[in-house]
């Protein structure tokens, strides 16, 4: 007996150190008193518990075979064991190869102005799908990592980054620049240019937004697409897609996610089979156009083109300069001016359109007026002049003045003279700009929906009617809205865009915090020189022929008559020939709106 216990107290040297946790039972029988966690013991401990633990389990299996029958639970445990083994191979295994070729991945796009439009393809085929799918990756950013211990985890997605405007630097010449009082001059009572604190162009391009403005309310926006329209209640066309006022009364529900009419509504693609088509390789150039665009348009051969002045080396490379016309004015540019090979003059790239949509010039000007976001997908900033206009101010400084600076999304001047809407629709009635009975019908549909004067409850907003030739915006959701919405009211109801533009504003502002930076139009007559159309210049007498050649029995010696008076061109009109001015009296305004700003 004793020597029984002696020999078991007799350890070798490697389980020594188990002796302190060791005790014998009355019948000499050694058992563990607590279980140790050999994590917290040294290494040398650690090696010793492996080993007597192993030691343990087999003793258990001889014993378990001892009391049961042995082919029986020995080949269950194999089974058992066996199961084990493959399954703790394929979890390893699989492991390791996903680790090994996909340590890190990440989804999503940072929000700054090169990466905002990378998603767009040139040839993007589905428009709808690709704008949603480029504005859920513009907003969210979502990371999935695979640790080593393999396990996948997703970060949460970072709060999209916004321009939020700026403040000049103290001492800037334009921090507190104000407008000076109106030159005392009582011949000139017309409307005329005012000065404008510009900042160096170097400047205006180094703050340029890196990331795009807030869109309120408005993230998501499609546009409905047709085979076949009918017609529904009054109004619309075919481009547009006669929306009914059903539909028109639900765009003004302004949501996150809106998908309203928007032209082009017949095609897959705008400019492929819409009423309004362009060649691919113009598409193509459109399609490339990023960053900052200039447009402008003459239908019917209506106006001259005018070239934009003043504009930078770095303009002229990275400015988009897009004119659209018809097929009569590509007549007429070939017959008149310079029309190169690649469909340029001067800064202009030339657009021709087929198959335009409406038969009046003027509407289908609104088409590329209101609807640029839709024709150059990948642009950010957009500067919309009428073709008798030129620009004679870097379009980078335009920028910066009337949106960056003042940290809007949309710009436009009010008009000199009028602020009302009913004051607006009796001037064009009286200047029969449309039929007076569409234009009373306009004004009364709106009247029914709430349509009152303008008066000082409105108050901050200043005016009711722009002066609609010159369109700053950026492309971000809630500015295309409202574009939209405006070109909806255009095909509906009269061409007269000023009469529809105060309805449209007002609707969304109504469930927004959206507003409308509208400047005073002596800044606008800074920055373009308004001209004449080219019917009233066509009209317009040619100076006097020089007198007849003296007959031949004229003394050699008499010197002839040299004609000195100025000859006329379309650069330099400096007064209207008085033979023209009894004529030409009813549209005075215009002549006078032109020669206060300049000669050309």
């Amino acid at each position: 007996m004793s020597m029984s216990n002696g020999s078991l107290d007799l350890r070798p040297s490697s389980y020594g150190s188990l002796q302190p946790y060791q005790q014998q039972n009355q019948n000499g029988e050694v058992f563990l008193q607590q279980k140790v966690d050999p994590s917290t013991l040294p290494v040398t401990y650690r090696k010793a518990s492996n080993m007597f633990i192993s030691k343990e389990k087999d003793d258990m299996f001889m014993w378990m075979f001892r009391i049961a029958p042995r082919k029986k639970l020995g080949m269950l445990l194999l089974c058992v064991v066996s199961v084990a083994v493959m399954l703790w191979i394929l979890y390893v295994g699989k492991g390791e190869v996903t680790q090994e070729f996909g340590p890190t991945w990440t989804l999503g796009s940072t929000n700054n102005s090169a990466s905002r439009f990378s998603g767009y393809s040139p040839a993007s085929v589905d428009e709808i799908k690709t704008q949603g799918f480029n504005h859920s990756l513009a907003n969210d950013e979502m990371k999935i990592i695979i640790n080593n211990d393999k396990r996948i985890t997703a970060q949460p997605s970072l709060a999209p980054i916004y321009f939020t405007g700026y403040a000049l630097l103290p001492g800037n010449p334009c921090e507190n620049f104000t407008l000076p009082p109106p030159p005392a001059d009582k011949k000139r009572t017309g409307p005329r240019p005012c000065p404008v604190c510009y900042l160096p162009v170097e400047e205006a391009i180094a703050l340029m937004p890196k990331s795009p403005s807030y869109s309120p309310v408005v993230k998501n926006l499609t546009y409905i697409h047709e085979k076949n329209s009918t017609r529904s209640e009054f109004g619309g066309s075919v481009f547009g897609g006669y929306p009914s006022l059903k539909q028109r009364l639900e765009s003004y529900d302004i949501k996150e996610s809106m998908t309203v009419h928007c032209g082009f509504v017949t095609g897959y693609k705008p400019g492929r089979k819409t009423g309004f088509d362009i060649d691919d390789s113009d598409l193509f150039e459109m399609d490339q156009c990023r960053g900052v665009l200039v447009a402008s348009a003459i239908f019917g051969a209506y106006d001259l083109i005018q070239q934009p002045k003043n504009s930078s080396d770095f303009s002229k490379k990275n400015v988009c300069f897009f004119m659209f016309v018809d097929e009569q004015t590509e007549k007429f540019l070939k017959n008149s001016s310079d029309l190169d090979n690649d469909k340029r003059i001067g800064l202009w790239r030339i657009v021709v359109v087929h198959n335009l949509p409406y038969n009046d010039p003027r509407r289908n000007g609104k088409v590329p007026k209101l609807l640029l976001h839709r024709l150059f997908p990948n642009v950010q900033y957009s500067l919309w002049v009428d073709g008798k206009l030129e620009l004679v101010v870097d379009p980078y400084q335009i920028l910066e003045r009337f949106l960056w600076r003042k940290n809007a999304s949309f710009a436009i001047s009010r008009h000199y003279r009028r602020f009302d809407v009913f004051v607006e629709a009796d001037a064009n009635k009286a200047a029969a700009k449309y039929d007076n009975a569409s234009i009373d019908f306009q004004i009364d549909f709106y009247k029914r929906e709430g349509l009152t004067p303008y008066s000082e409850a409105k108050l901050p907003i200043t005016s009711d009617v722009p002066e609609g030739c010159a369109v700053i915006r950026e492309h971000i959701p809630i500015s295309n809205l409202f574009t939209c919405l405006w070109f909806n009211e255009v095909d509906r109801f009269t061409s007269r865009d000023q009469i529809s533009f105060s309805t449209v504003r007002d609707k969304i502002m109504s469930k927004t915090n959206w507003t409308i930076n509208m400047f005073w139009d002596c800044e606008r007559r800074n920055f373009v020189v308004q001209g004449y159309h080219r019917d009233i210049l066509e009209h317009w007498s040619p100076p006097p022929l020089p007198p007849p050649l003296l007959a031949a029995s004229s003394s050699p010696t008499t010197p002839m008559p040299i004609d000195k008076t100025p000859k006329i061109t379309v650069s330099n009109l400096t007064k209207i020939p008085t033979v023209r001015r009894q004529r030409d009296r009813k549209s005075s305004r215009h002549r006078k709106a032109a020669s206060s700003t300049g000669d050309t």
